[in-house]
């Protein structure tokens, strides 16, 4: 296949992660198609809300299009913010982080703070009949996978690297997903579990 697979999203980091998650496949992005439609996130959960990305750039580009929507789910707020991650609070990711922070002043022991970071991809525009591989299920014409990690919030951010959520939310070793490096990140990233499920599919499309 010579067209390339258009990765549904206008975010630069979400782009640079799938570059390094799928290594070899030709990609393209939402910046290469800057009259693309915004779409309202309106699904009740993350596959909903990946499959109206999908769906939409594929109709706009005519591109297999995959989009992944994803955030963190507190379990001591009732799995909030979930889908609204991205909206949680006005202003920035420092800004969102820190009005997350503040929900939990309630919950101050490790036992009250678990979350999960969840991550759903959809592809649209996949030819019919596609055998799917071991993980991966169809919905409303796109193909899913799902990948999810198990992690602690902190008390206060730390770490350089990664966006969002990353610098409060610590995995079994104690660092923050912002304390590891790119390629630690993506071995147990939520993004990372949900890309190499659908890694198979698709390297045997473009190849």
């Amino acid at each position: 296949m010579t067209a390339p697979l258009l990765i549904a999203s206008g975010n630069a980091h979400k782009l640079e992660e799938f570059q390094a998650l799928l290594p070899g496949l030709p990609l393209v992005g939402l910046s290469d198609y800057p009259d693309a439609p915004d779409v309202d996130e309106t699904a009740p959960d993350f596959a909903g809300n990946a499959i109206l990305k999908a769906q939409a750039a594929h109709a706009h580009s005519g591109l297999i299009s995959l989009a992944d929507d994803s955030g963190i789910a507190v379990d001591a707020l009732g799995g909030q913010p979930g889908v609204r991650s991205a909206r949680y609070a006005p202003g920035s990711d420092r800004d969102r982080l820190n009005a997350l922070l503040a929900a939990m002043t309630a919950f101050p022991e490790p036992a009250q703070r678990t979350a999960r970071f969840v991550c759903v991809i959809a592809i649209a525009g996949l030819p019919d009949g596609l055998a799917l591989p071991a993980g991966l299920t169809r919905r409303d014409g796109c193909v899913l996978a799902h990948g999810e990690v198990v992690g602690t919030l902190t008390h206060a951010p730390r770490g350089e690297g990664g966006f969002g959520y990353d610098p409060i939310f610590a995995g079994p070793d104690g660092r923050t997903t912002a304390e590891l490096s790119a390629d630690e990140k993506h071995a147990i990233s939520h993004r990372g579990r949900a890309a190499r499920l659908i890694q198979p599919l698709l390297t045997t499309l473009f190849s």
